[in-house]
């Protein structure tokens, strides 16, 4: 990219004297092809253009005094010593001090050798500094002095990479932070001081842990301590500029630590989760902070913790490390969901109006896993989208240089455990976990780009690992040589200590002395604890609101306010010209709650979400194609033909209260639904729906569904009532867009965790989204795993409903199949099932001429909780049923057989019997030739539907 003119004409008038003719030469070659002249020149004559003086009349003459000794300067040193510059800011990073231990350097050391640029000492002292570094600062003469001083800022222990950042004004930026000698901070003596204290801090805590639980994991931070101070001065900034939120989340290596010194976990409520006896339990001093967990607990190391910090400023600050299970980067959707969240105004209509200053999301990566889970590219890649950027993430990778035992050219493909964060424009700071200032340095940089670019961040925190990956592994078995230079290597707050030392900052012992202190004060709180005998202990159970809070909301909606919605949901702003396909098929809406219509799935979902927000309560709705639907039902956000221009009919309700928030996802699913899960959890006033592309799409998200959505509340008191779509059915569409896999939610139902419904009535849609809603922020909130229908259903006149099942109706958990009158008394089946294949014996009864007297049939609308009083109620209806037959279109070794089979056979009386039609077990979930699918599909309805 040729420079704009007053940068070229300062170039170029560097040049004088016979070198002027040297470059007419070459730029003449140049212009006839660019390939004939050496690389140097053409990337000179590339970023200046042609040489000033051909256009301007200077006869280039030396007008300047000291231009004679420059005139005898070879131009091609000249070029090259150029090269050499951009060489150091581009590469000092290969050379950098960045390892404590481990010695790595590899392969680009010769880019920063003056030799490859054909340069002497002498070449490069003969060229003024200013030809090569135009900011060059006083007391740098010359050539040689520009690349001592540009390798003492780029090749330290604190490096940097850029250039893959493509905006101009932030490498300029990065250029004069570093070249103005401004990235390292120079802290006062106090500040050193308090620093050490800091460092010695963390490693006594990490001491007495080793010495007082012997062998207990504890994923020590051992090697990284630097990482605590690091968060501190995370914290400093966030205080200083009045920020609501820092949102955190790590791994388990230095998890206990930050929990103690930047979290403010007690001591003793630590000490007290190792709980080594058998026999005893370790109980935390009387008034030791209560922190709220779930009843079946987790490990020490999965929980997180919030404090506030105290602060003169209006606004305080206030410090959430997210729970984290050992799928250790999943939490990094979720934290950033959580930052979201706290961004995010949601109290008018419309998009929520967004505050990035309102929060910032700090992620702590393991190095291995950085560059090892597909998560982590998913939510870089959410940082710059507009339903889903933060304004910019910190991450700091905590490498230790070696996975569990595996090393670094095992584990990745790239020089750098950072380097999957170029592809998404991240700048990296590379930085030495033994210089605490530099550290320190690292972090005021990566707060200074975060605050004026609103991007993400990323600090390389090179250090390394003391112990094994925890403190029961032998790190020796695997890296011999490596452990014997960490096993003779001093912890950082000693050579820090060391180094004050010989500034005159602290006397002599005054590191032994803070050793001393610390120890102490540990050993005094734990002295302090008790041993209670415990007995045998009981499990906890789930609290007892968990048990009902289903019943008694109200989800009805006035028939006249029902009519309102639905006029505004077809007006259009003025000048707006919508696609006229979509807008014939959502005219069809407007007289549909008139007496004797019936309201399809999509006007039915239409007027549940503009229902919702007028009541107050926002909605945000993600998924791939969410606008407008995968099925085409939902056009939500329509589209100008004339202008591209976007508008949500919902967002021009004159009433609404509160914001509605839709956005078409990117194609990711673990990520994605972790965002949201976060998001949920952080607003629980907030109605968070996501929306797969098909149901087993949800596959690929099921770290998430299982360490987080299902488990949470029990295992953290994490609490959510997120609401996952998941279209499925059996259309002959083969194994991947068929089964949203129920049978896996069913698997994790218990302890009323969530909700799973297979809804067929645009009604019943209704409702259960309004009651979701309705549980917002309560006790008794929970997910809502919801199977949708599909192209074949979504618009089947048979899931419509008339406008009195809105206005006067609920939702039924068990429900009567429709158009289908039986006779109680003659009955001798009970025909039981869900979702699209009960829609498909509708419709095959209603082609039948056949007397099915001898049938009830019943639709299990909720799956979980199992409507089992409900179905009781009807069996105690049905004297003469000798048989409860389960029917479903999933094999039998999928769906929901295996989960209803226990409660529907302890309904059986002694005179019943218990079966299942279905297609037989497979190790697909359906087939792929439309003939066979057909076939199948019919065999069952057959069979349901013929008498023994």
């Amino acid at each position: 990219m040729i420079q704009n003119g007053e940068s070229a004409q300062q170039f170029w008038r560097q040049i004088y004297g016979p070198n002027r003719g040297y470059i007419e030469e070459q730029y003449e070659l140049y212009k006839e092809n660019s390939e004939a002249v050496e690389a140097s020149l053409q990337e000179i004559f590339n970023t200046y253009g042609a040489p000033s003086w051909l256009y301007n009349g200077d006869s280039g003459t030396a007008a300047q005094a000291g231009t004679e000794a420059v005139n005898d300067v070879d131009m091609k040193k000249i070029t090259s010593a150029l090269k050499y510059v951009e060489a150091i800011r581009r590469y000092g990073h290969t050379e950098a001090d960045i390892y404590p231990v481990g010695g790595y350097k590899g392969e680009g050391d010769k880019f920063l050798d003056s030799s490859t640029y054909d340069l002497t000492d002498e070449d490069l002292k003969a060229i003024p500094a200013k030809w090569l570094w135009d900011k060059a600062p006083a007391g740098v003469d010359n050539g040689l002095e520009v690349i001592e001083r540009l390798k003492k800022y780029y090749t330290g222990t604190i490096t940097f990479e850029f250039e893959h950042v493509n905006n101009q004004e932030e490498r300029e930026w990065f250029i004069n932070l570093i070249e103005s000698g401004n990235a390292r901070v120079e802290p006062t003596d106090d500040e050193r001081k308090r620093l050490l204290k800091r460092l010695v801090d963390v490693e006594g805590f990490e001491n007495f842990l080793s010495r007082t639980f012997v062998g207990q994991k504890r994923f020590s931070i051992e090697g990284l301590e630097v990482m605590v101070p690091m968060i501190d001065e995370i914290v400093n900034h966030a205080t200083q500029e009045s920020i609501e939120n820092i949102m955190m989340g790590m791994a388990h290596r230095g998890r206990l630590a930050v929990l103690a010194k930047v979290l403010g976990k007690p001591y003793d409520k630590i000490f007290s989760e190792f709980n080594y006896s058998s026999d005893k339990e370790l109980m935390p001093s009387e008034g030791s902070q209560s922190i709220s967990y779930g009843w079946t607990d987790d490990v020490k190391y999965h929980y997180g913790a919030t404090k506030a910090y105290p602060s003169d400023k209006e606004v305080k600050t206030k410090i959430t490390l997210a729970h984290n299970p050992s799928h250790l980067e999943f939490v990094n959707p979720v934290v950033e969901g959580f930052a979201r969240a706290a961004q995010d105004d949601r109290s008018e209509k419309g998009y929520p109006e967004r505050d990035s200053n309102k929060a910032v999301a700090v992620l702590i990566h393991g190095d291995a896993a950085f560059i090892g889970e597909g998560v982590v590219a998913e939510t870089l890649n959410l940082s710059n989208l507009p339903g889903y950027t933060t304004g910019g993430s910190l991450h700091i990778i905590a490498n230790n240089l070696v996975g569990y035992t595996t090393d670094r050219e095992d584990g990745r493909s790239t020089r750098y455990a950072s380097d999957l964060a170029k592809g998404f424009e991240v700048p990296v700071i590379r930085v030495n976990a033994d210089d605490p200032i530099s550290c320190i340095s690292a972090v005021k940089i990566a707060w200074k780009y975060r605050q004026k670019f609103k991007k993400d961040f990323l600090i390389d925190l090179v250090g390394y690992r003391r112990h094994g990956h925890n403190e029961m592994d032998e790190p020796r078995t695997t890296q011999p040589k490596l452990y014997k230079e960490i096993d003779n290597h001093p912890p950082v707050a000693k050579i820090f200590a060391e180094r004050l030392e010989e500034r005159g900052t602290i006397e002599q012992g005054e590191y032994e002395k803070l050793q001393k202190e610390i120890y102490n004060e540990l050993y005094g709180i734990y002295s302090n604890m008790s041993e209670t005998e415990i007995g045998t202990p009981e499990p906890p159970t789930m609290p007892e609101y968990l048990l009902n809070g289903l019943d008694g909301h109200e989800t009805k909606v006035d028939e006249d306010v029902l009519k309102e919605l639905n006029t505004q949901l077809l007006e259009r702003p003025e000048g707006f010209t919508g696609f006229r396909k979509t807008e014939r098929v959502l005219s069809r809406r407007a007289k549909m709650l008139e007496d004797g219509n019936v309201l399809d799935w999509g006007a039915g979902e239409a007027l549940a979400f503009a229902s919702i927000v007028h009541d107050g309560i926002p909605i945000r709705i993600t998924g791939q194609d969410t606008e407008r639907g995968t099925f085409a039902h939902r056009h939500i956000v329509l589209h100008d033909v004339n202008t591209n221009e976007k508008y949500s009919p919902i967002h021009g309700l004159k009433d609404a209260k509160a914001s509605f928030d839709v956005r078409n996802s990117p194609l990711s699913e673990a990520a994605v639904l972790g965002f949201e899960y976060g998001y949920s959890v952080y607003s629980p006033d907030t109605l968070v729906i996501w929306e797969a592309q098909f149901g087993d799409f949800a596959n690929v998200g099921q770290v998430i569904f299982d360490q987080f959505i299902s488990s949470a509340r029990a295992k953290w008191g994490e609490k959510s009532n997120m609401v996952m779509l998941l279209p499925h059915g059996y259309e002959g569409q083969g194994p991947e867009h068929s089964s949203a896999r129920l049978e896996r939610f069913l698997q994790s139902a218990a302890e009323n965790n969530w909700i799973i419904a297979n809804v067929t009535s645009s009604a019943q849609l209704f409702h259960i989204l309004r009651r979701q809603a309705a549980l917002r922020g309560r006790n008794e909130a929970r997910p809502l795993v919801m199977m949708t229908p599909k192209s074949s259903m979504i618009r089947n006149p048979r899931m419509g409903a008339e406008a009195k099942e809105f206005s006067e109706g609920k939702f039924m958990p068990l429900r009567q199949q429709p158009n289908f009158e039986p006779n109680r008394e003659k009955a001798t089946r009970l025909l039981i099932g869900s979702g699209k294949v009960m829609v498909d014996i509708e419709e095959e009864m209603s082609e039948s001429k056949e007397n099915y007297d001898w049938l009830q049939i019943l639709r299990v609308e909720q799956l979980y909780p199992f409507p089992q009083k409900d179905l009781k109620a009807e069996l105690d209806r049905l004297p003469n049923v000798k048989e409860i037959v389960w029917v479903q279109e999933e094999p039998r070794n999928m769906g929901a057989w295996d989960f209803v089979d226990d409660y529907l056979r302890d309904l059986l009386k002694d005179d019943q019997t218990l079966r299942v039609i279905s297609r037989p077990r497979r190790a697909a979930p359906a087939g792929g030739v439309p003939s066979f699918h057909k076939a199948a599909q019919s065999k069952i309805i057959n069979q349901a539907l013929t008498q023994n």
